[in-house]
């Protein structure tokens, strides 16, 4: 068996293990058995703690609990930099075995969201990882692993990761810190209790305000005003993100429209570079990979693009002209 083999076959059998070991063994990760282990190291509880996050955050297991745990230990700020470190190092422990040795594994885990993930590293590099620690749309475990098979340089990860976390873990940890001082009926607990409260709040809003961030700027164009302008002398560029084969499928195309699938856009931007001035519709299925699509042009300096809500379902349904040969 060859030496890379070696590696990940032993590496499987240590996640299995992990895994297998951190499940029969749960119910150390409460408060208290947590208090009496650190309470055993002494002055090294701190980096203790760290690597027992670290090693969580590898084999699955739950960060949240670590937190509010984190919190009621060591206090508010303290126990939300050291769960932020220890699952920021976890974090980048998955990342890098992903990245070199358990590729094929993360893979048949990450399934079709796998493509997601490296669409959008592939369009908006670091800002797309700070999007996902802020807005949970893929489990956080899972999603440190398929980010490993995506080409973000490691240091852009582990600082978007760090910082994106922060708000989250701050604010479980100060629950965390609350719930021991009412336990203990000490004076503060109130206040604390309601600050812990409305930090919670602030993050349970905050994948709202980063989706109205991320959309600020996108102009929207709908299927009559579009038509419109395609009667025009002076029409939009239409460019189709979608497959060659959806471009043809079914649904069609509109007609004149450009195919330039998503995944082939970074590639192909030369060819659109003399209509960076040009009004630019973007056209998918729907309406979410012209998202990602704006946001990379916009970076590369094209200042007149518009998205077509709905895209091609709506237009059907509409019932506008549609085309099936096969675009330029």
């Amino acid at each position: 068996m060859k030496p890379g083999n070696v590696a990940r076959a032993g590496l499987a059998l240590a996640l299995a293990a992990g895994l297998a070991f951190g499940f029969a063994n749960r119910e150390a990760l409460s408060a208290d058995a947590l208090s009496s282990w650190l309470a055993e190291v002494g002055v090294w509880a701190p980096l203790a703690f760290i690597a027992l996050y670290a090693a969580a955050t590898v084999l699955f297991l739950p960060g949240s609990v670590l937190t509010l745990a984190a919190g009621a230990l060591f206090g508010a700020i303290p126990g939300a930099l050291y769960s932020l470190t220890g699952a920021t190092l976890g974090a980048t422990l998955a990342f890098l075995v992903a990245r070199y040795l358990a590729a094929d594994w993360v893979a048949r885990r990450a399934g079709g969201r796998l493509k997601q993930l490296i669409e959008g590293v592939e369009a908006e590099g670091w800002r797309f990882v700070a999007f996902v620690r802020l807005v949970p749309l893929f489990p956080f475990n899972l999603v440190n692993y398929a980010l490993g098979l995506t080409r973000i340089p490691l240091l852009a990860y582990a600082a978007a990761s760090f910082v994106c976390m922060f708000p989250g873990a701050l604010a479980y940890s100060w629950l965390g810190h609350a719930g021991r001082e009412a336990l203990a009926g000490e004076a503060g607990a109130i206040r604390n209790a309601l600050l812990a409260l409305a930090l919670l709040a602030f993050v349970a809003f905050l994948p709202r305000l980063v989706r109205q961030y991320r959309q600020a700027g996108i102009r929207w164009i709908d299927g009559v005003s579009l038509k419109g302008r395609l009667e025009q002398s002076d029409k939009p560029l239409l460019i189709d993100l979608r497959d060659a084969g959806d471009f043809t499928g079914p649904l069609g195309h509109i007609p004149g429209a450009r195919n330039i699938p998503l995944a082939e856009l970074p590639a192909r931007l030369a060819e659109l570079e003399q209509s960076k001035q040009q009004p630019l519709t973007l056209v998918c299925r729907t309406h979410k990979r012209s998202l990602t699509a704006a946001s990379q042009l916009k970076q590369a300096g094209f200042t007149n693009v518009c998205i077509l809500r709905g895209g091609m379902e709506q237009w059907n349904k509409e019932g506008y002209a549609i085309a099936h040969e096969s675009g330029p």
